[in-house]
């Protein structure tokens, strides 16, 4: 009887045993099977710092263009923060900056947003985006770690930095896409005057690998209206050929405007110095045009009506890591003698500076 017992409780722990343990195998294989949550991906942080030094030769400051306006004196230019995430089809962009290059991009005292905007992929070639942001018009930007010169061209300075608005871009292929949108009327500002009345579009083509193109209008009627050519060329793994082209009219009862074009060859001696040369011709038209700002409109920045300048930059890229060091001398001459003034303050057709920066991206 013992035995009879003995076999039959053997018997059960085996079986108990073995239901376990296939129903252990049963929950680690569902649960092996199961797909693990995808997490998100991560917020993007990026931007940059610069600090620079300058002298104008007539020991005064003498060139009309964004920024770098200290007179010899070490001076800062900006901290920029900036920040990025995209979750699914949704993205936004945020950035600010604190310092002199700010204050001087942003006409509103104390604010310090240079982009904040939103964008939502309805499909993988149609995009929509609405909010605050850096400028569609020009090759130069206000960040100076994104560009290659760290003085600004006249172009640069007399058009938009910023426009507010709501735009929609549709790729038609890898070499073409088309943006169109609608803006506030005030350039460089969060808010309209009450309108929004501007138009803006951007083609952009890639002919050939490593050239693109981007052929740029705004238009409004309390503005005026701006096309613009914007183009850079990576011709050899050296050299590099940018370029950009604008016309502005202004519009709202006034005449004139401007009209100028800027050439930029770059040429990388080796890994870690790039020789670049900034040629620009600008003309202001005859009229009582003038630079836009939330109070309204103001000098232009620049030549005097009907007056042109030319302007020749010669720069050096150093590259250690994140810093760059920039070495540049700048050459302006104007067509009459009233835009510049020497070192006793008489008026004179050429002015000249040289500008020792540093950028530190991140």
């Amino acid at each position: 009887m013992k035995k009879i017992f003995l076999v039959l409780g053997l018997s059960a722990g085996t079986l108990f045993a073995y239901n376990a343990k296939a129903s252990g195998t049963l929950v680690a294989d569902t649960a092996k099977a199961a797909p693990a949550p995808t997490p998100d991906p991560p917020l993007v942080f990026s931007g940059s710092v610069d600090t620079y030094y300058k002298y104008d030769f007539s020991g005064h400051s003498n060139i009309p263009t964004s920024f770098a306006s200290d007179q010899n004196s070490i001076s800062i230019g900006m901290i920029d923060l900036g920040l990025k995430k995209t979750v699914g089809n949704a993205s936004f962009v945020g950035e600010m900056s604190f310092g002199p290059r700010n204050d001087q991009s942003i006409p509103t005292s104390g604010y310090h947003i240079q982009n904040l905007y939103v964008n939502y992929a309805v499909t993988s070639k149609f995009s929509l985006t609405m909010g605050y942001m850096s400028t569609f018009i020009g090759y130069e930007v206000i960040s100076p770690a994104a560009n290659f010169n760290y003085s600004t061209s006249y172009l640069f300075t007399n058009g938009p930095f910023q426009n507010a608005g709501f735009k929609a871009t549709y790729a038609f292929s890898d070499k073409v896409s088309l943006m169109a949108g609608i803006f506030n009327d005030s350039w460089n500002a969060y808010t309209s005057n009450g309108r929004v009345n501007n138009f803006g579009a951007q083609l952009t083509v890639t002919p050939v690998k490593n050239w693109t193109a981007y052929i740029n209008l705004i238009t409004g009627s309390s503005k005026g209206t701006e096309i613009d050519l914007t183009t850079a060329y990576q011709i050899t793994d050296a050299f590099k050929l940018g370029l950009n082209a604008a016309d502005f009219s202004a519009s709202n009862g006034l005449t004139g405007g401007f009209t100028g074009v800027a050439l930029y060859p770059q040429l990388a001696v080796s890994k870690v110095v790039t020789l670049g040369l900034r040629g620009e011709y600008f003309k202001d038209k005859s009229g009582t045009y003038g630079a836009f700002s939330e109070s309204g409109y103001t000098n232009i920045f620049g030549p005097a009506p009907g007056e042109d300048v030319k302007a020749i930059t010669f720069t050096m890229n150093i590259k250690a890591g994140p810093l760059t060091v920039i070495p540049e001398f700048r050459l302006d001459s104007s067509s009459q003698s009233d835009m510049f003034t020497d070192s006793s303050h008489t008026p004179t057709k050429t002015a000249s500076q040289i500008l020792l920066a540093a950028v530190y991206g991140f």
